[in-house]
């Protein structure tokens, strides 16, 4: 085998390599998402590899970027553990969402052409067909384009939220926004709000937009130290 075919082929391996970690690293996120992979959970690539049916390289890959994301953390002695955070942690995180997410609306308002608010309102009549789905019982939003408040936050044209918010909070937020969204009133009621979100943007409301926006995160933050707080009552007892 020449040079040139020799490279052409580690080449060819390489992208196959990078098409595994992308395909089992969705595959994993969606898993810590639902709770399929508990948040504090010890995780053994060998057994991931089996799960996934793939090779023990592509597998480091992806967890390399799970830990980039801060989905999984190594600590010495232990291993690989699905993150936990505590619920102080928590809250902070959606007290900067509610900062941050707001901002971004108001500049939706003022940004998003009327093809882009056409195109969310579409996702968000397909939510809610999965919420009915499910009963009311779940709003599960896959990643990406697929996600309203990813979806406004791209809508913002601000390059500088859209990597604090798409990257740096994106997995973590996602995978608490879902666990604590199952078996309560609240998906329903998120959807309505989404929706006189997007009203908002489309009538260029930007004050209106942000307001919305922060009550929003507030009253899923609210429902998260509701639902902390009553954990915390049952692990104590009577």
């Amino acid at each position: 085998m020449n040079t040139e075919a020799k490279q052409s082929s580690v080449l060819e391996i390489d992208q196959e390599s990078r098409t595994l970690a992308d395909r089992v690293c969705k595959q994993i996120v969606t898993a810590i998402v639902k709770g399929d992979l508990q948040p504090g959970q010890k995780i053994s690539e060998p057994e991931l590899a089996r799960t996934y049916g793939i090779s023990r390289g592509p597998l480091r890959e992806a967890m390399r970027r799970l830990e980039g994301w801060r989905l999984v953390e190594r600590k010495p002695h232990i291993g690989a553990r699905v993150v936990k955070l505590s619920a102080q942690e928590l809250i902070e995180i959606y007290r900067v969402r509610e900062a941050l997410e707001g901002m971004a609306c108001r500049l939706a308002a003022e940004h998003m052409t009327q093809e882009e608010i056409d195109s969310l309102k579409a996702l968000l009549d397909s939510h809610e067909q999965s919420i009915e789905q499910r009963e009311g019982r779940s709003y599960f939003q896959k990643e990406g384009d697929l996600d309203f408040h990813y979806r406004v936050v791209q809508g913002s044209k601000n390059a500088k939220l859209q990597e604090m918010l798409g990257a740096d909070l994106y997995h973590l937020v996602r995978m608490y926004r879902y666990q604590f969204s199952v078996s309560s009133s609240r998906p329903k009621r998120a959807l309505k709000e989404h929706r006189q979100i997007i009203d908002a943007i489309e009538s260029r409301d930007a004050e209106l937009a942000e307001i919305l926006m922060r009550r929003h995160i507030s009253a899923a933050r609210r429902n998260i130290e509701e639902k902390l707080s009553a954990k915390e009552q049952t692990s104590r007892g009577p």
